[in-house]
């Protein structure tokens, strides 16, 4: 498979237009103002684990749409779910039982599940997280992790335009996997403290992702348990790709509170706050809706999502292929005598280079493997979905060795990446 970078006439078109009437273009993490200059913006379709940009390129997705993608684009039995209900209905004057269904789906799954508030977006079941902990413990101040991403409203937001200091009043940092940093933490909190908030491993932009110590996540629960604070579980990018149960399931540590959306539904557009009977007073006291909150068809694919996640073997499939690839990758890297290194979860890794601080290998690496048919991103984690295969694996290891050669031909000639110098500023 290969596809000319250069040719996206179509593409440059529709960049035009949307300059005329979206500010910046494009906004938010689909906006490839950060990516590679011959990344595409806009893509007219996607089936399984491929897309098609506007002018017609197909491309292996390793980003899965950020992470909504879990069991292939255009499953037809979960759309097909959708559309049913959508002929039934769907945004109504008051919610079908599958709102019920679906609950008790999901704290039949999550552990630490006693009830659950459906919504639209990550950052809704995170600010619904941060009431419900400060409603339950009456108390304002809040920990988080430095670099952490909870979403995009003014409390979390990773941008200063628009934000003043009072939206991030009452919030103490710590270092991410450094109990001794979050015991600091908790101290300075004195007896304000509502909650810990923590994702469920360091998946932060540009840097090497983490995997949650034992230790750092068991204090953070005992941490909780002594100061009746609440432990919060940031779950929307890395739910049902770690484990079938909340992430953190893995180091056996179970939250009060935790926070889902991205592949709950397949796609779909549905989010959840999950939370155990430590934080239901809270929950049922905060003021939260949406005109669509309450949609069926959502719902409707996300049940038939979650009994797939539960009857099917999907999760160890998208690891095996995750090991597949990071052992082949690291192989073909070291072939070309570069360091590449890999972190994270297989099923949700990043790639950076070694001596790249302004990443120019890393966006020469994934301009290359987009010639060749292969959509990755150079500072971003990216996800496994369920409907790739061992030969898309094989096709992407295929492009990964023409590219590092090519990498390593080109390297000595690289310029600096102005869009990224602000990380070496």
């Amino acid at each position: 498979m290969t596809t000319d970078a250069s040719a996206r006439p179509v593409d440059e078109a529709w960049r035009e237009r949307a300059e005329a009437v979206i500010p910046g273009g494009m906004y938010g993490h689909q906006s490839v103002r950060l990516m590679p200059d011959d990344y595409p913006q806009f893509f007219a379709r996607a089936r399984g684990a491929r897309l098609w940009d506007v002018d017609g390129h197909e491309l292996l997705d390793f980003m899965c749409a950020y992470g909504p993608n879990l069991m292939g684009y255009g499953d037809e039995a979960i759309d097909a779910a959708f559309v049913r209900q959508l002929d039934l209905g769907d945004t109504l004057t008051g919610p079908t039982p599958l709102i019920v269904e679906l609950a008790e789906a999901l704290t039949s799954m999550v552990a630490h599940a006693d009830w659950a508030i459906l919504c639209k977006n990550g950052s809704d079941a995170t600010l619904m997280a941060l009431m419900t902990a400060r409603a339950q413990t009456r108390r304002k101040t809040v920990i988080l992790a430095k670099g952490t991403y909870h979403g995009a409203l003014p409390w979390c937001s990773m941008r200063p335009a628009g934000v003043i200091p009072e939206d991030k009043a009452h919030q103490i940092y710590c270092d991410y996997n450094d109990a001794a940093s979050l015991e600091r933490a908790v101290a300075q909190a004195g007896d304000d403290l509502a909650a810990i908030f923590a994702s469920p491993l360091k998946h932060d932009a540009f840097v090497d992702q983490a995997l949650p110590d034992p230790a750092y996540a068991r204090r953070a629960r005992e941490l909780c348990d002594q100061t009746g604070a609440m432990l919060v579980v940031d779950d929307v990018r890395a739910g049902f790709r770690m484990a079938r149960d909340c992430s953190w399931s893995t180091v056996g540590v179970n939250p009060d509170l935790s926070c889902w959306g991205k592949c709950v539904a397949n796609g779909h557009p549905i989010s959840a706050l999950l939370g155990s009977n430590t934080a239901r007073k809270g929950a049922a006291a905060i003021a939260v809706t949406g005109s669509f909150w309450f949609q069926a068809a959502p719902m409707a694919a996300a049940l038939v999502t979650l009994k797939r996640i539960r009857e099917t073997n999907y999760l160890e499939h998208i690891q095996g292929l995750g090991q597949r690839l990071r052992q082949g990758l690291a192989e073909r890297a070291a072939a070309q005598g570069l360091n590449l290194r890999q972190t994270g979860p297989v099923t949700m890794p990043l790639f950076l280079f070694e001596d790249d601080p302004d990443l120019r290998q890393g966006f020469c690496w994934s301009s290359e493997m987009l010639k060749r048919g292969v959509y990755v991103h150079p500072w971003h984690n990216m996800s496994f979905c369920a409907a790739m295969t061992a030969a898309d694996i094989d096709l992407a290891l295929d492009a990964a060795e023409a590219s590092f050669k090519a990498l390593k031909g080109r390297a000595p000639a690289l310029e600096p990446v102005r869009k990224m110098s602000f990380l070496v500023s």
